[in-house]
């Protein structure tokens, strides 16, 4: 898991222990929802083909100094897909070079995103092209509203720049563009200080600046093309295409759709709790993703389980400390709380100018108090058998757990099926769970 940088105390008079001993847990049982498995077996096949289209092979000329953009997500063959790109520029004479497209992300420090990089396996041994990571910017134009538009110096200086992005539902807001190209282009290349432009006026018009900013970044800046991608609702890459920059326009909202009917969710549309074992940066940008666990931080998104309260236990260790989401739970654990770096969420609170994510919700000694206190303070519920749902991350939706309240529920949906009989929680001498 994420460092410990801290060792709090909680709890050192047994008063919160006295009141929630006796809050009865319900058995648990592992089940596993189906969803579409359609996915790519051959990547580095697939990319090459992409490039070779001839639209897209044009765009890389000999000698050319080419960026290659690569954001903090956890994108499923993220290195593999970042080395097939960087082998076949090389190939039609290009010279490749990767820079960090992240915004604020990595405690907006240039090291810190070429850490975040590293940890999702892009290194420069294994891409085979440098990784060149910056915070500085450069002015190169304003769009039609007159806002100042500014980008990663080293893209703003390069010969070309290909746009790699996954696309997928926001989390803050809904548009034609939501986390994709145009994304990467406007928040990813603008690093902190071109991220902060475009989030100023907030997320209730964030679909209409990301495409007056993308706009202007188009007419200003030498893009290619974009690669973009999308995942099952297993989290692996079933789409791979290369579009022409004059085409994103048109493409992106369609494969934004696409990617919207792949997603996985919860097979059940309302319950009591949810407890969410690990959130994280490599998961969602909101640590927990909200189209899932229906934690929204704005009220400019919607969707997802009507559910009473959340519980979230710990950190991954690809977030470095960084709890972002953790504010939109109801109860956290101590340990989630020693390995917070505040460090590294509040630049990215601020950049965004959404600050709730990085509250600290109630901090309880360990994961079965703070499971305990979620069923003592949920009002008009059935305490003796309340309707619980476990996850392990929001990435994670195939195999999940549920309470017994929800047996009849999930024997009747065809789309899911038991892996185990209900047996108690397991909880180890820290009273946490396996």
């Amino acid at each position: 898991m994420s460092e410990i940088i801290r060792d709090s105390q909680w709890d050192r008079s047994n008063a919160v222990a006295n009141i929630l001993d006796k809050v009865k847990i319900p058995r648990m049982a592992k089940i596993e929802q189906i969803f579409n498995e359609t996915k790519i077996d051959n990547i580095s096949e697939k990319i090459k083909n992409e490039i070779s289209k001839p639209e897209i092979i044009k765009t890389i000329k000999k000698d050319a100094n080419i960026a290659i953009t690569c954001g903090s997500r956890g994108i499923d063959n993220i290195a593999i897909i970042i080395k097939e790109i960087v082998n076949n520029v090389k190939s039609y004479g290009g010279k490749p070079f990767v820079i960090p497209a992240m915004g604020s992300h990595g405690g907006s420090t240039a090291e810190g995103q070429r850490k975040v990089l590293e940890g999702l396996g892009v290194t420069e041994n294994f891409i085979g092209a440098p990784i060149i990571s910056t915070m500085e910017t450069k002015l190169i134009g304003y769009n039609k509203d007159n806002k100042p538009i500014y980008i990663d110096k080293n893209a703003a200086n390069a010969d070309g720049i290909i746009i790699i992005g996954r696309i997928k539902p926001h989390t803050s807001f809904r548009g034609s563009f939501e986390s994709g190209l145009y994304k990467m282009m406007v928040i990813g290349l603008g690093k902190q200080k071109g991220a902060q432009v475009c989030h100023m006026e907030g997320f209730g018009k964030m679909a209409y600046n990301m495409m007056s900013f993308a706009h202007a970044i188009i007419k200003n800046l030498p893009i290619l093309f974009g690669l973009a991608i999308i995942e099952n609702a297993y989290d692996k890459t079933c789409i791979i295409k290369t579009i022409p920059t004059c085409e994103i326009e048109k493409k992106e909202p369609k494969l934004l759709i696409k990617a919207k009917q792949l997603m996985p969710k919860i097979l059940f549309p309302k319950f009591d709790i949810l407890i969410i074992d690990q959130i994280g940066k490599n998961f969602s940008g909101d640590g927990m993703d909200p189209n899932i666990t229906g934690t929204y931080c704005t009220p400019f998104a919607s969707g997802g389980p009507d559910i009473k309260r959340y519980v979230v236990l710990d950190l991954s260790d690809e977030t470095k400390g960084n709890s972002v989401g953790v504010g939109m739970a109801d109860f956290t654990t101590k340990r989630l709380f020693d390995k917070t770096d505040f460090d590294q969420g509040y630049p990215n609170a601020l950049t965004s100018t959404v600050v709730k994510i990085v509250k600290m919700p109630m901090v309880l000694k360990n994961d079965k108090k703070a499971i305990q206190a979620a069923i003592f303070t949920s009002i008009d519920i059935d305490k003796e058998n309340p309707k619980i749902i476990r996850i392990m991350n929001s990435s994670n939706m195939k195999n999940i757990w549920i309470s017994e309240s929800l047996y009849l529920e999930a024997k009747k949906n065809q789309n899911i099926r038991f892996l185990e009989d209900f047996g108690e929680m397991k909880f180890n001498e820290r009273d946490n769970l396996f």
